[in-house]
Formats: structure tokens, C-alpha cells, sequence
């Protein structure tokens, strides 16, 4: 139903009018292209749809303005970073006071007291240790599984997200074997070597991955969210933990991105019961910092190997974590920002959105499904939700992503850059996705060739 040269063409006129309304993001683009690799403070910001980032100016809310003095309505939020809105007032309150205090100490704080608290009371673990990012999170949560199992493999779903972690980087290749996953920039080992992956929602692969008794943790989000969302199968998360159990696995949720389901994430919504879990970008309101949490009876392996644990140079830690500044951000956040009141909020909204695509899909008949998980939702170029990463991954249209993309940024929306995935924030409103169902809907039509 979409003629790839129609694609091509819309694509063409909307490059020109992104070029024309950003001649000052434009120009800062040029000027730091002599000093900022890829003209960008991090590789992967050239990413957008446009042929330059755009540059930003400020942001409060769900909305943001770039330096041409352009008002956006931000449905990426930073990946999840920025899930709580730009600048949230508590946050930044809290920010002002504990910069007078001192940033950093080293030691602690009674901020990280009540987080500890907090976390606890949210996720259902007991024991609680801080870095800056989800990344390291999941990296010292898997180096404790390894030592206190003995064990030197993890498993990992195919096509998962787990920021940068190392063993992480991995896919199921033609015929079933891992192999390193494209654009893997510099790996230190194959991933093969340290990691076992099989599809999510497969369990018998998962049982058959686990029977040899050599993978000391699985590391999952318990609903697949870096390639399009994915949900597990009724029955799926119960064998999960049953087989890790029997199998003398760890099991580790990510929530870094589930925390969309709610205050306590997937796992708090769904009554799941991890031995470790890892939670990171939104915690601090935009301010680096993330968490990993732990069972008693982990707590108590952990505890056994103290002296080599304790050592200052041990693969776990860093000078920053839990640093004060850090602390304060959290505790606002998880206190004033990321509240029930504010998952009431936004998880309807997401339902808003979700029904305005779909509606605009089953129109004109295209063969695309749109899914969601709390306050997150994503539309996909395949009639089906996926299952698993692969059926998933087989179904991009980069050239179809982009069009999108950039279509609703020049109608002044930002969807995340790396999928077609669309985030509430608490300062979003009816309005608001009520203008990205009528921009989704003039885009399909201009894609079919419609009529207004």
C-alpha cells in the first residue's frame, strides 16, 4: 500500500523543510564539528531523523524549545531518562539545596537511608547499592552473580537492552548460534564466550540453555522494550522463575525502562519475585543515577565473600555513586515526581494514544499494530505484535522509521530516535496526544496517497 518512491519523494520534501525551520541548530552543528566527534557530545545523537540534531534550549514539562525558538511536544524524554518531565519543580528544589551542602562526600547521607526505604517498599527487595547509570547497575549486579554462584555465563534474550553492558551485546545469528550483535563497536571478548541467549517467551530454550548448571544469573526486563514492546506470554515470567530456581540461576529484572508499568515498575504491577534487580534513568529526575537491589538470601551470599567484596578496586563501585547530589534527586523524585498520582496520570494518557494510532492503522488498513506498557506505547510495521526480539527486528523499515520520525518533528513532536516509541510524561496532556493522533493520521495519509 506504500509506494517506496512516494516514501523517497515525502522523505525529500520533508529533509528541505527540516533544513529551513533550524538554521540556527544548523549552524551550531557546523561549529561543532570541530571539536565534538559526529559534530555531538555522545555518538549516537546523530541519530535523529533530521540531517542535524537539533539544539536545544530549554525545557519544562512534557515541552521543550530548541534554539530557533521552536516549542516541542517531547515524547521521547530522553529515552526514559527524562520519563518524569523536563526540570520537575521537587527535583530541582531539591537540586539548589543539597548544592549548598556539598555534591560529593564519598560517604553517605540520609537521603540514601529513605531511598534504600523506598526502593525496598516499592520493588520488594531488601537491600539496596547505587551507581550512576542502569549500565553499571547491571554490570556489578552481574560480576556479584558470578562470584557468589562460581558460575561464568549469563543469559540473555535475544535482542534485549540492557544499556552497554558487554555480555549484553549479543543476538541469535542464522541457525540458532550467539554471536557478537551489529555494530558492537570493540567488544573485549566475543559475547558467545560469556553468554548464552535464546528468544523471549521460549521456554524450552531457556530450560534447555539453563540445564547444564553453568549460567549463574539471567538478566531480562520482564517486558522487551528497545525493540518495540514485547510482552511475555500468560505463563511465562511464572516459569522464568521457576526454572531459574531449579536450575540454581540468579534471576535479574531490569526495570530501567519497565518502570513505565507503574511506581513499582513490571515487577510491582506484576507481583514478580527477583533475586537482584536493576533500575536506572528516571530515578533522578534527569540527574545520573541508578540502583540495584537485592533478596535476603543474595544479600547473605554477598555477605560471605567480604573480604574480597569490600576491596576498593574490585570491578564494583565508582568515586561518584551515591554520591550526595545524586541521593537528593531520587529521593525527591521518587517522593513528589513518580508517584501514584502521576502513574494515574500518564497511563491513561498512553491509552489515549494508543486507541488515536490504532484508530488511524485500522483506517487505512495499513498493516502495522501499536502496543503499549503503562505510560509507554509503540507503533510497529508488522500486522502482528511480535513474540520474541527476532520476529521484531525482522520487521524494520529504517527508511519508514525515518519518515515518521521526521514528519512529526516538523509538526514540532519528538518520538525517541531509535524506534517509533512514544513516553508520557506527568505534564502531558489530552491535548497534547490528541495533536500526535491528527500528525500520526496526515502522516499515513500522505504515505497511501489519501485525501484529507
Amino acid at each position: 500500500m506504500i509506494e517506496r518512491s512516494r516514501l523517497s519523494d515525502l522523505l525529500a520534501s520533508e529533509d528541505r523543510l527540516f533544513e529551513q525551520r533550524h538554521p540556527r541548530s544548523r549552524a551550531l552543528y557546523e561549529q561543532a564539528r570541530a571539536h565534538l566527534l559526529g559534530g555531538v557530545p555522545m555518538n549516537w545523537m546523530v541519530r535523529w531523523a533530521g540531517a542535524f540534531p537539533l539544539f536545544v534550549e530549554a525545557g519544562q514539562g512534557a515541552h521543550f524549545v530548541d534554539v530557533d525558538g521552536l516549542r516541542y511536544l517531547d515524547l521521547c524524554l530522553g529515552d526514559t531518562g527524562a520519563m518524569t518531565g523536563h526540570a520537575p519543580p521537587a527535583t530541582v528544589a531539591a537540586l539548589a539545596e543539597q548544592s549548598r551542602r556539598g555534591l560529593t562526600f564519598m560517604l553517605p547521607t540520609a537521603d540514601s537511608v529513605w531511598v534504600g526505604e523506598e526502593l525496598s517498599r516499592r520493588f520488594g527487595l531488601p537491600y539496596w547499592q547505587f551507581t550512576l547509570t542502569a549500565t553499571d547497575a547491571n554490570r556489578f549486579a552481574l560480576r556479584l552473580a558470578r562470584q557468589i554462584t562460581g558460575r561464568p555465563r549469563v543469559l540473555v534474550f535475544n535482542w534485549c537492552y540492557h544499556g552497554t553492558v558487554d555480555e549484553a551485546f549479543v543476538t541469535l545469528a542464522e541457525g540458532g548460534a550467539a554471536g557478537p550483535r551489529w555494530g558492537n563497536i570493540g567488544p573485549a571478548v566475543d559475547p558467545a564466550l560469556t553468554t548464552r541467549v535464546v528468544e523471549f517467551n521460549d521456554v524450552p530454550a531457556l530450560e534447555a540453555a539453563l540445564a547444564p548448571g553453568d549460567v549463574a544469573c539471567v538478566l531480562a526486563e520482564p517486558a522487551m522494550t528497545n525493540i518495540g514492546i514485547i510482552h511475555p506470554e500468560p505463563g511465562f515470567h511464572d516459569a522464568l522463575r521457576a526454572i531459574t530456581r531449579r536450575s540454581g540461576t540468579l534471576l535479574i529484572i531490569d526495570e530501567t525502562h519497565t518502570i513505565c508499568a507503574g511506581p513499582g515498575g513490571y515487577t510491582g504491577a506484576h507481583g514478580l519475585q527477583p533475586d537482584l534487580l536493576t533500575i536506572g534513568k528516571p530515578i533522578g529526575g534527569g540527574v545520573p543515577a541508578a540502583a540495584y537491589g537485592m533478596s535476603a538470601a543474595v544479600a547473605e551470599r554477598i555477605r560471605a565473600e567480604k573480604d574480597r567484596i569490600d576491596q576498593d578496586a574490585g570491578g564494583i563501585g565508582g568515586t561518584l555513586a551515591g554520591n550526595a547530589l545524586a541521593l537528593a534527586a531520587v529521593r525527591a523524585t521518587l517522593e513528589q515526581v513518580l508517584t501514584d498520582a502521576a502513574f494515574a496520570h500518564t497511563i491513561p494518557l498512553a491509552e489515549r494514544f494508543e486507541a488515536g494510532v490504532r484508530a488511524a492503522i485500522e483506517e487505512y488498513g495499513l498493516p502495522w499494530n501499536v502496543t503499549r506498557l503503562g505510560c509507554r506505547a509503540e507503533y510497529w510495521f508488522r500486522p502482528r505484535p511480535a513474540r520474541n526480539g527476532a520476529e521484531a527486528a525482522a520487521a524494520i523499515d529504517h527508511e519508514l522509521d525515518r519518515f515518521m520520525h521526521l514528519w512529526a518533528l516538523n509538526r514540532r513532536i519528538l518520538l525517541t530516535p531509535f524506534h517509533n516509541m512514544a513516553l508520557i510524561a506527568p505534564g502531558t496532556t489530552e491535548a497534547d496526544i490528541d495533536e500526535h493522533t491528527r500528525v500520526f493520521r496526515e502522516a499515513v495519509q500522505a504515505l497511501v496517497g489519501a485525501s484529507k
